[in-house]
């Protein structure tokens, strides 16, 4: 009898990363009834996956060769979605509201637009047919999709209802200031919380910290925060903290894929272990944007398990294909010269070279810099040497105040550093996750580094847009 009322374990899911690959991803219907709705916003809120600028294989039908034509991205921006793994075309609205009875059946379509795909290329029609008339299976879904990104908790309207005008105003207010709290302490590297956050700690933490400061700063924002406002709607939670945050990423992201658009990247690819030893990641692109300028963007780090090569590119080919960009469209891999990224057979760079031949392998010139100074001192007593003398000044001179004083260290300002983006972003990872903050998360660490790296783009986003963005990642008390 245990066996039948044991009740199902739930599992956890990363909602930062969902199967991008419609082809990819488990069917609605498998997430636990408690987490489909959190599943569904954040697909809504990436839109439909859609590589315009990928090479799009050609398949024989009849006598002719046809392939998936990018245009029609175009004719259904919002529903259609393209997987690359399976070469077909899936519905971004079916695939997360329409009835299980009918997916699994042949009634209303079926399965073709949410498991199997569609693939025949030379019946565009047929996709006229899926949208079909307003009481449709996929306008059904369509009208359950936006309903659920306008929908709002309507569980206490009494509170709410007579005083809305007033209530939006100052949850708007509430909402900037955290918002400009959380941008702050991004900008800035710093952690948010504090060991103890009670209301009678001496300290409890940066973000409560500082909204507290501007609260007492300003009498319009200590009209509606802490005290003066509802004990359900403070804006100081840590959940709210890593939303606001979130959304800031998304935003930055969203603002640079923009600029990269149907542009020829290079990407940037280094490892390193991090303070609590797991092995990060990070992934920067560069291109020519539309003014003609070469710009190099960090897009993510993510952790990867084994660093095998075949590990490497699917972590890479993952964060690629989350933000729609193509492997096809690839012209430059920069590495450092390990044998699991540079290997010529089974390297990273050779599985790339496979898919892409035109993904032609650079090692970074930083790496070379400095294989070349030790192959050199290896070979010239003199110029080993010169190191050895250079490393103990330094060495003297750094362990005391006053021999700092004396010797000007202007001269070594102009020595050569690494500048490259991913081996920045390494640097900033040590800033951001260090021994006070090592048991943050990977979708946490992701999330603070990349508006950190990106100050320029981060900073080009209004507050309006991020908190727009955080409104609609689940339902909230009050609305805008």
């Amino acid at each position: 009898m245990e066996r039948f009322l044991k009740r199902k374990e739930r599992v956890e899911i990363d909602i930062d990363n969902l199967p991008a690959d419609p082809g990819l991803r488990p069917s609605i219907w498998s997430y636990d009834v408690n987490d489909r709705d959190r599943v569904r916003r954040a697909y809504l809120l990436k839109g439909a996956h859609q590589p315009k600028n990928h090479q799009f294989p050609q398949t024989m039908i009849g006598n002719i060769a046809r392939r998936f034509n990018s245009k029609w991205f175009e004719d259904f921006p919002d529903w259609m979605e393209y997987s690359i793994q399976k070469d077909a075309i899936f519905c971004l609205y079916c695939y997360l509201f329409k009835p299980q009875e009918q997916v699994n059946s042949s009634k209303g379509g079926g399965d073709t637009f949410v498991g199997e795909g569609f693939k025949n290329w030379k019946r565009k029609e047929k996709l006229l047919g899926h949208v079909g008339d307003h009481s449709s299976a996929h306008n059904n879904a369509r009208q359950k999709c936006e309903s659920l990104m306008k929908l709002q908790e309507k569980n206490i309207p009494d509170l709410w209802s007579s005083k809305e005008d007033k209530n939006k105003k100052e949850y708007r207010i509430m909402l900037t200031a955290a918002v400009d709290c959380v941008r702050f302490l991004i900008r800035q590297g710093l952690s948010f919380r504090g060991h103890d956050e009670s209301s009678s700690s001496n300290n409890q933490g940066n973000y409560i910290e500082l909204f507290q400061f501007l609260a007492d700063h300003n009498e319009e924002i200590k009209k509606v925060t802490f005290e003066n406002a509802s004990a359900k709607l403070k804006l100081i939670a840590p959940k709210v903290q890593k939303e606001i945050c979130s959304s800031m990423a998304a935003e930055t992201l969203v603002v640079i894929m923009k600029d990269i658009d149907d542009s020829y990247f290079t990407i940037l690819v280094d490892e390193s272990r991090d303070v609590s030893t797991k092995e990060q990641l990070a992934i920067a692109v560069r291109y020519v944007n539309k003014l003609g300028q070469v710009i190099e963007r960090f897009i993510g780090v993510t952790h990867v398990s084994s660093t095998n090569a075949l590990a490497l590119k699917a972590s890479v080919e993952a964060v690629l294909a989350k933000h729609s960009l193509s492997l096809h469209r690839i012209r430059g891999q920069g590495y450092d010269g390990a044998s699991n990224i540079r290997g010529e057979f089974n390297g990273l760079k050779a599985l790339i070279l496979k898919d892409n031949p035109q993904a032609f392998y650079i090692h970074c010139f930083a790496h070379q810099l400095q294989l070349c100074l030790v192959f050199i001192a290896k070979n010239h007593w003199q110029i080993k040497h010169l190191f050895e003398i250079t490393s103990r000044i330094v060495n003297t001179v750094g362990a005391s105040c006053k021999r700092n004083d004396t010797l000007d260290l202007e001269v070594f300002d102009s020595i050569l550093v690494a500048t490259a983006t991913v081996e920045r972003a390494f640097s900033a990872m040590k800033i951001i996750k260090h021994r006070l903050r090592s048991k943050m998360s990977d979708a946490w660490l992701n999330d603070c580094l990349v508006p950190y790296i990106e100050k320029k783009v981060f900073d080009s986003i209004p507050n309006e847009v991020i908190m727009q963005h955080y409104q609609k990642m689940q339902s909230r008390i009050q609305s805008l």
